[in-house]
């Protein structure tokens, strides 16, 4: 029995000292994003604790089956199990140092700024504008069955895609103009519901280049499976470059529409003139 105390015990602390060893994400990894290295550190953990405790027990179960298995005997009458107020500390103690273990890890990913957000925290709260120097901030406006990236300080709105620049702070402030949709992108490890009339923060670092799917996860009426777009993650020159020509864009098109609108006028004016009588 001393032996099965110590096996336990042995078990335990050793999948304890497996998730207790720091697992550093580093760019490249995969991970795409600072949340998404924080939950993938999270499950890593919780696996390397959870297989060898999984483990220990199917031992367990399979040796008291065959140690405590019939002899044959129809009226063989079962021995009583007595009382062991050793193993009953001993387990008690394992499951406690566990679960302090899961709370702490779980408490380490899940309190961070890049997975959860408090209302005015230190790292800013969920209003636009409230972000630290040097953040990217934009307004994600979700509607059926479309998205609107607008973004803060930079004089840029776009429907075509959301581009986001490597290794900086980004802050998106989500809300929606007609029903509850979701904002959902698995590959940096992002999901946030959007409600009309609230704006909740999602707060992230991207730290891997390339395009990431964004789609709403929330069924939110018959366009539901098509309301899809794309997050688009570019070095610092490909940033800035990417929100000169979308301004330089802009411009070009607003003026556009004045001309258009003042050869509108002209024309009315004209077609008026001739119908007075004139020349």
């Amino acid at each position: 029995m001393r032996r099965t105390h110590r096996a336990a015990v042995a078990a335990v602390l050793f999948g304890v000292a497996l998730a207790a060893v720091p697992i550093v994400a580093v760019a490249g990894s995969g991970s795409g994003s600072v949340t998404n290295q924080l939950i993938r550190r999270l499950n890593r953990q919780l696996l390397y604790l959870a297989v060898p405790i999984a483990v220990l027990v199917e031992v367990i179960l399979l040796y008291t089956v065959w140690r405590f298995r019939s002899d044959g005997n129809g009226d063989a009458e079962p021995r009583p199990t007595r009382e062991n107020r050793q193993l009953e500390i001993t387990w008690t103690i394992a499951t406690a140092i566990v679960l302090l273990f899961v709370g702490t890890a779980s408490f380490h990913a899940l309190a961070h700024p890049a997975v959860s957000t408090l209302p005015n925290g230190p790292h800013g709260g969920q209003e636009p504008g409230g972000a630290p120097e040097g953040a990217v901030e934009v307004n994600v406006t979700t509607e059926q069955w479309e998205y609107t990236f607008e973004y803060l300080d930079e004089d840029v709105t776009t429907d075509d895609e959301l581009v986001l620049p490597a290794n900086r702070p980004v802050y998106l402030y989500v809300t929606s103009e007609d029903v509850i949709h979701s904002v959902h992108v698995p590959g940096l490890g992002l999901k946030q519901d959007a409600v009309p009339g609230e704006t909740h923060l999602i707060r992230t670092e991207p730290t891997e280049t390339g395009e990431y799917r964004l789609y709403c996860a929330e069924l939110c009426g018959e366009g539901h499976p098509e309301m899809l777009s794309t997050v688009r993650v570019v070095d610092e020159d490909g940033y800035e470059s990417w929100l000169t020509e979308r301004a330089d864009g802009d411009a070009d098109s607003g003026s556009d529409d004045e001309s258009g609108n003042g050869a509108d006028d002209g024309s009315d004016n004209e077609s008026t003139d001739r119908v007075g009588g004139g020349p």
